[in-house]
């Protein structure tokens, strides 16, 4: 009997506001072939269900050593004493060795304070659909829909493809989430069913762009010009990252692409880098540096709204 196509979601997130038009339900898919330094969800770039730890809601090993006793691998041992984030007395945490880590979830199993989880959720496409439908009359009522996010949800294609088949079939408006870095084959297949891609550009430089992502922007570029060309609409998305494009030059470049992109463009949302997913590379991984930087000014982020509209594009920040 053949397996049921699943796919490994680690959130769902409701009346969201940021992803699209209208009140929407964004459903976050695990896995990315980028990786970007400024990421605000660092637990969507592996594959895999992956072990979090959230500090706050930790209690302590004076008060509970469960963890400890579940880790038959003894990637838990006693960390540093540290300040409680809340009640500001001393607790002593847990360290985790990720290189020892398989992930099994045995500890989070036992850890009643859920300040151990696991990230990512398997899905069938009618599980997901009978959680999505529940908000339909709140997407009717507002123009909204489900968005699909990451990651990148067309490194998981089929699934993409065949929950879009549905969504579209319940008669819900839908959005894709994409970096662009895919084979445009996987883009062209879910075309018919997508009302609208938000298309992230970074960089219009393919060297800077594979130095610090990980990956070239070619593919990037030329996916949204053939998606353009076959009718797909697209709200582009340019995150603005100090001491990475910034920089009127590369603005003014980045828009001058989405202009030649011509009617497929309905809007420019600048989205200003904030530090608020520092912390949830701890959650994942304590021991690799975090990338933060002051957040852009809003003296700043407004010259590059304007750079844009000279250019005569439609322009949001986010």
């Amino acid at each position: 009997m053949a397996k049921e196509l699943t796919g490994k979601v680690y959130d769902i997130q409701g009346f969201s506001v940021q992803d699209g038009p209208g009140i929407r339900t964004t459903v976050f898919l695990k896995g990315c072939p980028l990786r970007c330094p400024w990421c605000h969800s660092p637990e969507s770039q592996e594959f895999y269900t992956q072990l979090s730890w959230i500090a706050m809601r930790c209690v302590g090993l004076d008060e509970c050593t469960k963890c400890l006793d579940a880790c038959t691998k003894e990637a838990i041992s006693p960390g540093k004493t540290t300040q409680h984030a809340v009640t500001q007395k001393p607790i002593r945490h847990i360290r985790i060795d990720r290189t020892i880590c398989d992930n099994c979830g045995d500890c989070a199993k036992v850890c009643y304070r859920n300040a151990l989880y696991m990230c990512g959720t398997d899905y069938t496409v009618e599980d997901l659909l009978s959680r999505l439908i529940k908000d339909k009359p709140f997407y009717d009522q507002s123009g909204g829909g489900v968005t699909i996010s990451g990651g990148e949800p067309l490194s998981q294609p089929e699934f993409v493809l065949q929950l879009l088949k549905r969504l579209k079939e319940c008669g819900i408006i839908t959005a894709v989430d994409t970096t662009g870095y895919t084979r445009y084959e996987m883009i062209k297949r879910i075309l018919p069913y997508t009302d609208l891609f938000l298309y992230d550009i970074k960089h219009m430089d393919s060297a800077t762009h594979k130095t610090v992502t990980g990956v070239p922007n070619g593919p990037i570029l030329k996916n949204a010009e053939r998606l353009a060309k076959d009718g797909g609409k697209m709200q582009i998305r340019i995150p603005v990252i100090p001491e990475f494009n910034d920089s009127p030059e590369s603005i003014r470049k980045t828009g001058e692409f989405c202009k030649s992109l011509g009617a497929a463009v309905t809007v420019i949302q600048l989205l200003p880098y904030h530090n608020m997913g520092v912390m949830k590379y701890q959650r994942i991984d304590d021991s690799k540096p975090v990338f933060e930087v002051e957040p852009p000014s809003d003296e700043k982020i407004q010259s590059l709204k304007e750079l844009l509209e000279n250019l005569g594009l439609p322009v949001t920040v986010h």
